[in-house]
């Protein structure tokens, strides 16, 4: 007959107190053997198993002979009371202690939450697990770039030759884009993306009205729930009808949640169909690119895989001279768009983003850390006071376990107070914290999780900043301390000078390493732009209405007084869009791409260009149709000695584009990252409409009587189309927010490191002057100066810091110029940057230990014998 497992029956017998082993036993096994026969031997063995753990409980499991039942309450109380009276007995220490702590933790529970929010980028979607972006990886010769940008037939192709492999394929328009989506007088600008159908499903959109698929038709649109508010109210908006860039009226079928901050499609207030934008162009075409494609696979562990079948999926595609490069596809799990998606020369490469998770996550340990010391060194330092304490303990019986115990309970009391006053000071402060860092975190109030993790970490606080103390205090030999032989000894403080000089080596290190940042952002701030963004607008004009009205808008504009130039290009001053290649010189191809620019005539003037050779294009010379200016980087790439007169042949793909003749030569403009290099850019002359224009205001009118007065005239001439000007400087000085963000941050992370050195190092000064009173009265009736007795007791400070001055000075030299070398355009760190920096630690320590030295040395010493 079949049996119960024989190893769950051991154990059961193992810990069943044996006067009831017969008679929970005979009703197992009873129950057993009904269910053995209803329902089979697999369903009675799992239920017997569950019996088993259930029954694994007090009253049940037999007691330990050797252990009397202790009753514990009592001695956990009495810990509770001694812990709570010496935090009142000794208020200045607690105060330093727990208040020390609590700004650690703040600030580690701030980076946390900040480093959760980058870790969890994008797991809002479903679909998490099984999407992936398609990438490319292409052979240049010395250099191997990978892009995500693709052609319309890839995406094709892969949802056709493929279907077993991938759940969906959805193609989306590469980057956002800016439209104009009215309703009636309402017009406002929005940025959003143009995808196929399937997109809605891949991505999980949660719909607060209408469906995910709505993109099926080609004249629809899914609208974010802020932007159906600010349009429509509370309302539902399905089947309503919206116009776009005044151009196509889209029908409303269905609106989404606004996506979080951490999601791909952050910010994204429309999708409308992607066969919509191409105006029904060929999907299955190998010459449009600008698409991202998103696949989304049938099998996650199968990932890999599905990348190496489709390697060389494009070869049989493509041009003889486009497959000459070899380019290879291959898929990036969604996990890894937001911290792993950055390559150099084809590699992986630690990304900006991962580098400031790393960046925040140090500070964040180390920050806490140093709160940590504090409270060892402030308790370790009142051995002495605590050490008849415990003699008598050891004397009466305490076990040093039990010792032990207490001392940690007391750090534990301290750290629960230290995280009550934390995470106040965290939810005051998320609102600037949100501000500078360019998050929307809150505090998950209502999340088990979040507060078992903070149920974690202030039980992981309290441990290690109760370890040294509770193993150092309770190791004291009785008999030394209550015959009064005990003395701490030259070797007790070492422990605390090592900690003290870790303290402000991590001090140090921050303080250099927030002034090596805060010099790259300005260093690169200062960096030539090659145009001039002051006084410079830009406008989009997307919609059909600005359709031959530039030269009326131009006319216009200037005739206000307010205008000194106008013009038009087909990408923002800014915008890194439109790479080509396909040109030769002198029959001799020319292999990297360029980025290709077209602008109308007056487009230098009104940028502000900056010549280094040749001339500007000129509307009295009409053969500059077929002229070029190129920036200084395409010169270099060119290698022309007199490139003026030079000309160069164009055919994009095979196709014949014509002969340019090179006008001039323009100093580089930034237009990508202000800290790497400037793209090779060659500007084409064209007549036709263009989507981007820029006004010049004049320098001796205000901005507001401009915007007035230019307002005026496009409400004139073009009143359904949507007036949103943006400031050229603005849109630059957007390229410096990520390392100012991690500038501001690492500033006040690294005042609050020192200021919890400080308090440390306050505590200890106050400590070492008490303990030397009586000394310090001596000496003073001996005839030694205020001065003197200041010098013995800032000593030994002022050394440890030098000490940790010498140990800084490398190590921050070793990291920050490890993360300065991330950028082809950097700075350097100054020698005297070091000497500064361990300057300002000494000045701020001597500061910190004098007005208790001068104190403790302006007593009267009649005062501190008297007790003699």
């Amino acid at each position: 007959m079949p049996h119960p497992p024989a190893l769950v029956q051991r154990f059961f017998r193992w810990f069943c107190h044996p006067e009831l082993l017969k008679y929970i036993e005979g009703d197992l096994m009873e129950l057993y053997r009904e269910r053995l026969a209803e329902r089979g031997k697999r369903y009675a063995d799992l239920k017997f198993i569950a019996d088993v753990m259930l029954l694994f409980r007090p009253g049940i499991i037999r007691p330990n002979e050797y252990r009397q039942n202790e009753n514990y309450y009592g001695m956990y109380k009495s810990y509770f009371k001694i812990g709570w009276r010496n935090l009142l007995k000794n208020k200045g220490y607690s105060i330093i202690n727990i208040g020390g702590l609590a700004a650690g933790m703040a600030v580690a529970m701030l980076i946390g939450l900040w480093i959760y929010d980058e870790l969890s980028y994008n797991r809002f979607h479903e679909n998490y697990d099984t999407i992936a972006k398609v990438y490319r990886k292409e052979n240049w010769g010395k250099e191997t770039d990978v892009n995500y940008i693709h052609v319309t037939g890839l995406g094709t192709l892969l949802r056709s030759e493929y279907p077993s492999h991938f759940k969906r394929v959805v193609m989306v328009r590469a980057n956002m884009e800016e439209r104009v989506v009215s309703l009636g007088d309402k017009k406002l600008t929005q940025n959003g993306y143009f995808m196929q159908p399937e997109g809605g499903e891949m991505f999980s959109l949660k719909m607060r009205y209408g469906v995910r698929d709505g993109l099926k038709e080609m004249k629809s649109i899914l609208l974010s729930e802020s932007l159906s508010k600010r349009l429509f109210g509370d309302t539902d908006p399905v089947n309503q009808v919206v116009s776009m860039d005044a151009r196509w009226d889209l029908k409303v079928t269905g609106v989404y949640e606004d996506l979080p901050d951490n999601s791909e499609f952050n910010g994204a207030a429309y999708f409308a169909p992607l066969d919509l934008y191409l105006e029904g162009a060929s999907l299955t075409a190998w010459d449009n690119y600008h698409m991202y494609i998103y696949v989304q696979v049938q099998d996650a562990e199968r990932m890999d895989n599905i990348s190496s079948m489709i390697r060389y999926v494009t070869l049989p595609h493509l041009d003889e001279e486009t497959a000459r490069i070899k380019p290879e596809t291959f898929l990036l799990p969604m996990s890894k768009w937001h911290l792993f998606s950055e390559y150099k020369n084809g590699v992986p490469v630690t990304s900006a983003r991962l580098m400031s998770v790393w960046y925040y996550g140090t500070i964040g340990v180390f920050v806490l850390l140093l709160a940590c010391i504090n409270f060892m060194n402030l308790s370790t330092a009142r051995s002495e006071r605590r050490a008849k304490e415990v003699g008598i303990r050891k004397s009466i019986g305490s076990q040093r376990g039990q010792l032990i115990q207490q001392f940690y309970g007391e750090s534990m009391l301290v750290s629960i107070l230290a995280f009550l006053i934390s995470i106040l000071v965290v939810q005051v402060s998320l609102p600037w914290f949100n501000e500078v860092s360019d998050k929307a975190i809150q505090l998950p109030w209502q999340n088990p999780v979040f507060w078992l993790t903070c149920l974690g970490f202030t039980f992981f606080t309290g441990l290690l900043a109760g370890s040294y103390p509770a193993l150092y205090l309770s190791s004291f030999k009785p008999v030394k301390v209550l015959k009064g032989t005990f003395r701490a000894g030259s070797l007790a403080a070492l422990p605390r000078k090592v900690l003290v000089v870790t303290q402000f080596t991590v001090s140090i290190v921050l303080i250099i390493g927030t002034v090596t940042i805060y010099r790259q952002v300005q260093f690169a701030k200062n960096r030539p732009v090659g145009y001039s963004p002051e006084g410079l607008i830009s406008l989009r004009t997307a919609s059909p209405e600005y359709r031959g009205k530039y030269q009326l808008l131009r006319d216009e504009l200037k005739a206000t007084g307010a205008v000194e130039e106008i013009a038009e290009s087909n990408y923002s001053v800014i915008s890194t869009k439109g790479w080509n290649g396909g040109f030769s010189w002198k029959g001799e191809k020319i292999d990297p791409s360029f980025n290709t620019i077209f602008v109308t005539h007056e487009y230098g003037k009104t940028v502000g260009w900056e010549f280094t050779d040749g001339r500007d294009f000129s509307r009295e010379i009409s053969s500059d149709i077929s002229g070029i200016v190129i920036n200084e980087s395409a010169l270099e790439m060119l290698n022309l000695e007199n490139p003026v007169g030079e000309e160069l042949r164009w055919a994009p793909g095979g196709s014949e584009r014509g002969t340019y003749k090179i006008l001039g030569v323009v100093k580089d403009m930034i237009k990508g990252s202000p800290y790497e290099k400037t793209f090779p850019s060659i500007i084409f002359l064209s007549e036709n409409d263009m989507q981007w224009l820029y006004i010049r205001i004049r320098p001796d009118v205000s901005t507001h009587a401009a915007i007035s007065k230019i307002q005026q005239v496009f409400s004139r001439l073009v009143p359904s189309a949507a007036f949103d000007v943006s400031f050229a400087d603005d849109a630059y000085r957007a390229k410096f927010r990520e390392e100012e963000r991690i500038g501001k941050l690492g500033t006040l992370f690294s005042v609050l490191a020192i200021l919890i050195s400080c308090l440390g190092l306050f505590g200890l000064s106050s400590f070492v002057a008490e303990q030397r009173t009586k000394e310090i009265g001596i000496r003073k009736i001996l005839g030694a100066s205020v001065v003197s007795v200041w010098r013995m007791l800032s000593k030994d400070f002022v050394l440890l810091v030098v000490l940790a001055c010498f140990l800084a000075i490398p190590l921050s030299f070793y990291v920050m110029n490890g993360w300065l070398l991330n950028y082809e355009y950097h700075t350097s760190i100054p020698w005297y940057l070091y000497g500064l920096s361990g300057l300002g630690a000494l000045s701020l320590t001597l500061l910190t230990i004098s007005y208790q030295a001068i104190k403790a040395a302006t007593q009267n010493p009649a005062e501190s014998l008297r007790s003699e």
